[in-house]
Parts: structure tokens; C-alpha cells; sequence
């Protein structure tokens, strides 16, 4: 007879069936398992007999049915081995709730969240999957993969060689994974009859079964002793006290086998529970089936039924009473209740939908859920703008359960539900139908992410997001919107280095926005495709696209911006050793900012001027040059620019023979910079120097800017496009350019040299 493990808590009086919303055991039976699942750790592998080391982690196998008790025996395994795998224990579902099998990159994605580390945003399957096994040697960790739909999808994610020796992978799955090297599979039947009775009497109560034993091992074969069909059948007896075990056996014995969710014990008992439901919790409960990602909180529920909070949570309640949903671990006291679908009765309950609703009316209900969940994050970007803000007096006209008390209540609902909102946005995409809300929804998704963890933060996720964007663009033929998610699409792939794939989009996007007459996102496009290849060192076509962008600019009177592309042209040619043509740039630069009246802008120019004028080998006009940058840096009353000015010509004096006259500017660049010191010794971070700007960091920090391609937002409008999209967060960044002093000119096709003296300066 199998050994009964059994976990309880709290006290109940003898016989007496379960108070609703009680604690019950959650593992019955499954004691032979159990043990063979810990031999098969501690027993030599076929490569340990062969004398060799083990290359690979151990791999054990659970396989059963949907709805044999699969996941929560491997869950179980797990907590009993904990003190054996001390880095804890890394979950991740390899198929979503709609049966779908995540691709190795997903997975690899999933599990490297779970590990805090940080992921690229846009990474290729093998990258992601290379990046899990380099994460995961060296660990003594147990990795638990339910769900898993073949070999292919759990090969890829396991590490080799040395270092791997601690590791224990897990995999639930329907079947044998075929084709997986040394696997232990253990394969689940129904449990043995007094594990069985023991389950059902968890939930029925004692002496139900008592008084008529022959009729409980009846109704346990009925469920094909399954832990979920017998689940089931125990909610619906305590749901219904007057009902006799033997009446519940005899009513099943006369289901028919066909039917929503197909023939099975699990199916037939769930359409028997469910038929006994009044109308609109029936309802409600074939409605959470379009959960995303399973989980259900009143909210969602609210939305999908259209029912009032007060009565979907007593609905919810009674639901989990029955079974059909399962209590979600870790919620702290004072926590909104949250529950799960469980994956067993999702297709169930998604024919039985099918079966009972009009298509009009599911796809109401999931038009209604979209929209409360974009309110939500409305709500929960808003609380992150100022007191007194447009946004924060729209929140607080929002319904109280709307509304979110603080920030970091917001964000903490936002981490909470990131995989359901991931999922939303998926299924809505999917949809089709639903294309407008569709895209309101990813536009909350991208505002609600860059408000509380920043664009770096949120980058990973919103790589997906702006490639749904770009799906509902496409089919709905929105050439504007395309442009825009193109645009997000390449300042992500420039940003991680992916230049030639961010090229591509960069032209793509030009090609959507002169369809859809949109010159500020196409001026966005040229600008990008010339940064892009100014990363790849094309001086040639930089420089074209770049004078395409500036004619323009020009055409447009935006003379600001007209004098920001003047200066791209000077680096640009700078660096391809043509420097008659960079002076003469610079030299429009410095008209264009006169104009514009911008003084800071006017000074930097004649900087850059005067560099140029050095690798030239014009000492003397480079020393004018830079004495008139000095004089408009102190009008502009900019002391770090007039600092860094300073050094720039004491070193010119130095080399011109005047040695006085360059210590004397040293020291007034030291006197100007002392503020800056003492202010940064009283914030413990020392001195800070006047080569590095906002936003830039490193050695390279002047240089690495424009590598990636992308241009600071202040340098151009916002692109509209996608509504929420970052406007103005990408293109070329080529304007952030090293003041140099005492350095040779770059040869032509080189970078100039970045030395540790060297003074970085923002371009205008």
C-alpha cells in the first residue's frame, strides 16, 4: 500500500467536513514516488559507471496526466530537498495557459528573471539560453520546469561540463521527453484507494464517507482516483450536504462522455459541478478561463462578468471552495485575495464557454477586462507624476478601486502582475478583434513600465511589447504607428549593440514614415540611419544622411535642431580626416546657435571649431578660436564649460611657447571647478571632473553615445506615433564629441584617441 504523506494545518472536530475557505492538506499519497524520485538523485548515472564525470545535471522526470497531481508532487519533491539545494529553487511553466509552448529563449528569459539577472532587451534564443547555463554553473540549485511539451524546449536551457554537478533539474510533463539525455522518468497513475479517500474526505468531511465506504471507493473510481477530478468531486459534496456520496457516484456513472472539455474523469466531473452552479456564478467561472495568465483577482473578475467587487469576491470564495480555483501562497496580511486557474481546467472551462456563451458576449466580457486593466495602469503611472499634476487630479476622480494610495503600492502591483499584463497584451494582440484596445493597453503597459523602472529597467520587457505594436500596425495598416514601433524596435537593437539590425529598422521606419506623410518621425529616421552608420565608421554615408536630415531641418525653419545636425557633420568629418570641410561645419554650427540666440550651444560650437583648427595645425587660430569659446561660456554663465575652455588653452599655450600664461589659466579652471569638489566631497563622491556629463560614464563615455546609435531626447521632437512610446528616444547620438587637448588629429578612418586627460564636453 503506498505510505500516505499528508502536510495539514489547523484543527477541524473529528468528522466534521472542512469550514469553507479552510486550510486543507495540500499532498496525499504519492509516498512510493516520492522515494524513487530520492534514489534516482543519489544513484550512479551511466557516465559515472562508464568512469567518466558527470557532464550534465541530474534530470528527473514526473509524467502524468493533466490533473494527476504532477506539478504539486514535483513541488512537493522540492521543498523536501531543500536543504539539499541551498541557492533555493527556480521555477518556470513551459506552456502558457492557452497550450501554447514557450519557445528556449522564453524559458531561458522566465528563468533568468528568477534569477535577478539582467537580460538584453530584443536576445536571440541562443544568446538567452547561453547566458541561463552560464548563470546556472557553479549553483547548487534545483531548476523546476512544469509543463514541459518535448526534449527540445529543456535541452537547450541545462548547462555542461564542470561546475554542474550540484544542479537538479525537474520536468513536468504529459509524457516522456524523448530524446533527453539521461532522464529519470517517474510516470503518474491515479492514487491508490486510501490516499484517494483520504483527499476526498479533506473536503467532504469524514463521516460522509464513513457511513457508506463501498460508495466512496465507487465515487473514487468514477474520478479515476485523479487528484484534481476528485477535488472536485469533494467541493461539490461539501457545496451540497443533502447530496449522498452514492448519489454523486451514480450521477457521474450517467455523464455523458462527451461534452465540453472532451471525455475524461476530469472533464465529466468538472461539467457535473459546474451545471449544479446558479446562472451567474456558472458564468463567472467559464469567464475566468480568459484570465491572463491564470490569475484571478476581484478586479479581473469584476471586469470579465461585469459584476459588481462585493459580488464576484463572494463568488471567488465560493469557487475556491469548490475547487476550481486555487489560492495564490505569500499573500500578506491585509492583501487583496488572489487565486489561480488551475492549468488542468483551463481548456475545460474554455469549452464550456464556447458551449454556453455567444461569441459577442466572451468577447465583450474580454473587451470590458482590457479596459479596467488599462484604467489600472492609468492609475498607476499617475501616481508617479507631482501633487497638483494634470494626471494626479484625473487619478483621484477615478473610482477608489481604481486607485493606487502610493508609488510604491503601484509598482508593487506592477511587478505582481507583470506576467499577466505581458500576457494581456499578447492575447489581446492575438485577438484581433480587439485592435484598438489593443493598442490603448500596450500604450499603458509602456508608459506604466518607463514611470516606475525606468527605460534601461523596463527595456527587456518592452522589447515585446513594441514588437505587438508593430503587429497591429502592420495589420491594421497604420504606416504612422509602424514607423514609431520600428523606431522603439532599432534604438533597442542599437542600444545592445545589434547596429546592422537597428539599421535595417531605421529604414524600414523612414520608408512607413513617408507613407504616412510624417516628416518629423522620417527627420527622426534619417538622423538614426546616419548615427547608425557613423557606428559602423561609413564616414561617407553618415555624412550623407546626415545632410539629408539637416536640408530637412532647414526646410522645416527648425534652426536648433539645423545647428545640433551642423555639428554631427563636423564630428562626422573630423573623423574621416576631412578637416576643411569639418571647420566649415563647425563654422555654421556657431552661426545657426547665434541665431537661435543659444549662447551655451554657440560656445561649445567654437570648442569643437577650435579642436579641428588644432589637428589642422593651426595653433594660432585655434588659440582665437578658443578665447572667443571663453568668452561666450562665461556670458552663458556655464562654469563647467568655461573650465573645461580653460584647460583647453593652457594646453594650446603650452605648446605655443607660454608656459605663465597656461598656469594661469589652470588655476582659474581649478578656482571655477572648487564648488564643484566641495559638493562633491560633502556627498561622499569626490571631485567631479568636467569631462563627464550627464548621461555619459567611463573613460569612453564621449565616444559611446553615438556608437549605439541613438540620440539624447533633448536633441529632437518627440515622435508621435505608438501613444505612450518613448518619443524622442532614439536615433543617432553623435552629437556627444571629446574636447581634446594635446592630442594628434585621428587618422582618417580612425576614432580620435581617448586619453584619461581627456576633457568631454556635450555638443550642441
Amino acid at each position: 500500500m503506498t505510505d500516505q504523506v499528508v502536510g495539514t494545518s489547523g484543527s477541524e472536530a473529528p468528522g466534521a467536513s472542512p469550514a469553507p475557505g479552510a486550510a486543507r492538506p495540500a499532498f496525499f499519497g504519492r509516498g512510493r514516488e516520492l522515494r524513487e524520485l530520492r534514489a534516482e538523485i543519489d544513484r550512479a548515472g551511466l557516465d559515472t559507471i562508464a568512469g567518466r564525470g558527470a557532464p550534465r545535471p541530474r534530470v528527473l522526470l514526473i509524467a502524468g496526466a493533466p490533473g494527476s497531481g504532477r506539478s504539486t508532487l514535483a513541488e512537493h519533491l522540492a521543498a523536501s530537498l531543500a536543504d539539499r539545494y541551498p541557492d533555493g529553487v527556480l521555477r518556470a511553466r513551459l506552456t502558457a495557459v492557452d497550450g501554447t509552448a514557450l519557445t528556449e529563449g522564453e524559458a531561458a528569459r522566465l528563468l533568468l528573471d528568477g534569477l535577478g539577472a539582467r537580460t538584453v532587451p530584443g536576445a536571440g534564443d541562443d544568446d538567452l539560453t547561453h547566458a541561463l547555463r552560464k548563470e546556472l554553473t557553479g549553483r547548487r540549485l534545483l531548476v523546476l520546469l512544469d509543463d514541459a511539451a518535448s526534449a527540445e524546449q529543456v535541452d537547450p536551457l541545462m548547462p555542461e561540463g564542470e561546475g554542474t554537478a550540484d544542479l537538479l533539474f525537474v520536468a513536468v510533463s504529459r509524457g516522456p521527453l524523448t530524446g533527453l539525455n539521461g532522464v529519470r522518468p517517474c510516470a503518474l497513475g491515479g492514487l491508490d484507494v486510501p490516499d484517494a479517500l483520504a483527499l476526498l474526505e479533506s473536503w467532504a468531511g469524514e463521516v460522509r464517507l464513513t457511513v457508506d465506504p463501498r460508495a466512496a471507493e465507487a465515487l473514487v473510481e468514477r474520478c479515476g482516483a485523479q487528484p484534481a477530478a476528485l477535488v472536485l468531486a469533494g467541493g461539490y459534496l461539501a457545496a451540497h450536504p443533502k447530496t449522498s456520496v452514492a448519489d454523486l457516484a451514480l450521477r457521474l456513472e450517467q455523464a455523458t462522455a462527451d461534452g465540453p472539455g472532451g471525455p475524461g474523469e476530469l472533464p465529466r466531473t468538472a461539467r457535473l459541478s459546474h451545471d449544479a452552479l446558479p446562472a451567474a456564478a456558472a458564468r463567472t467561472l467559464r469567464l475566468l478561463s480568459f484570465a491572463p495568465a491564470g490569475q484571478v483577482d476581484a478586479h479581473t473578475a469584476s471586469a470579465l462578468a461585469g459584476a459588481s467587487l462585493p459580488t464576484v469576491r463572494t463568488t471567488l470564495r465560493e469557487l475556491a471552495d469548490l475547487g476550481f480555483l486555487r489560492p495564490e501562497p505569500g499573500l500578506a496580511p491585509g492583501d487583496e485575495p488572489r487565486w489561480t486557474v488551475p492549468t488542468c481546467l483551463q481548456p475545460v472551462l474554455r469549452d464550456l464557454a464556447d458551449d454556453h456563451d455567444r461569441p459577442a458576449e466572451l468577447q465583450l466580457a474580454r473587451a470590458r477586462m482590457l479596459e479596467r486593466t488599462v484604467r489600472l495602469l492609468h492609475s498607476c503611472r499617475a501616481v508617479t507624476d507631482p501633487e497638483g499634476s494634470p494626471a494626479r487630479v484625473a487619478l483621484a476622480a477615478l473610482p477608489r478601486a481604481l486607485r493606487f494610495d502610493t508609488a510604491e503600492a503601484a509598482a508593487a502591483w506592477l511587478e505582481r502582475s507583470r506576467a499577466a499584463l505581458l500576457a494581456s497584451a499578447r492575447l489581446a494582440v492575438a485577438d484581433g478583434e480587439l485592435d484598438t484596445l489593443a493598442r490603448r493597453l500596450l500604450a499603458a503597459v509602456v508608459r506604466a513600465m518607463i514611470a516606475h523602472r525606468g527605460e534601461a529597467g523596463a527595456a527587456p520587457d518592452l522589447y515585446p511589447v513594441h514588437g505587438l505594436v508593430l503587429d497591429v500596425a502592420e495589420r491594421r495598416r497604420l504606416p504612422r504607428e509602424k514607423a514609431a514601433a520600428l523606431l522603439n524596435l532599432a534604438d533597442l537593437d542599437a542600444s545592445t549593440g545589434r547596429t546592422r539590425q537597428a539599421l535595417s529598422r531605421y529604414r524600414a521606419a523612414l520608408d512607413a514614415a513617408r507613407a504616412a506623410h510624417d516628416a518629423v518621425a522620417a527627420g527622426r529616421a534619417m538622423e538614426s540611419v546616419a548615427g547608425s552608420y557613423q557606428s559602423l565608421e561609413d564616414w561617407p554615408r553618415a555624412a550623407d544622411w546626415y545632410g539629408r536630415a539637416l536640408t530637412e531641418r532647414l526646410a522645416r525653419g527648425e534652426h536648433a535642431d539645423a545647428a545640433r545636425l551642423y555639428g554631427r557633420l563636423g564630428t562626422v568629418h573630423t573623423y574621416a580626416g576631412q578637416y576643411g570641410e569639418a571647420l566649415r561645419q563647425w563654422r555654421a554650427a556657431v552661426a545657426a546657435y547665434r541665431r537661435c540666440g543659444d549662447v551655451a550651444g554657440r560656445a561649445r560650437a567654437l570648442s569643437e571649431q577650435a579642436r579641428v583648427q588644432e589637428y589642422a595645425g593651426r595653433p594660432q587660430e585655434s588659440l582665437r578660436t578658443c578665447q572667443e569659446a571663453v568668452q561666450w561660456a562665461r556670458e552663458a554663465g556655464d562654469d563647467r564649460l568655461l573650465a573645461a575652455l580653460r584647460l583647453r588653452l593652457a594646453d594650446t599655450l603650452e605648446r605655443l611657447g607660454d608656459p605663465a600664461a597656461a598656469k594661469l589659466h589652470r588655476a582659474a579652471a581649478e578656482q571655477l571647478l572648487a564648488p564643484d569638489a566641495a559638493a562633491g566631497a560633502e556627498s561622499g563622491g569626490g571631485q567631479e571632473r568636467p569631462d563627464r556629463q550627464d548621461g555619459e560614464g567611463g573613460p569612453d563615455g564621449a565616444e559611446a553615445g553615438w556608437r549605439t546609435g541613438r540620440t539624447p531626447e533633448s536633441a529632437g521632437p518627440q515622435v508621435p506615433g505608438v501613444p505612450g512610446a518613448p518619443g524622442g528616444a532614439g536615433g543617432a547620438e553623435g552629437a556627444r564629441e571629446p574636447v581634446r587637448t594635446g592630442e594628434a588629429p585621428p587618422a582618417p578612418g580612425e576614432r580620435a584617441p581617448q586619453g584619461a586627460g581627456a576633457i568631454r564636453l556635450r555638443n550642441p
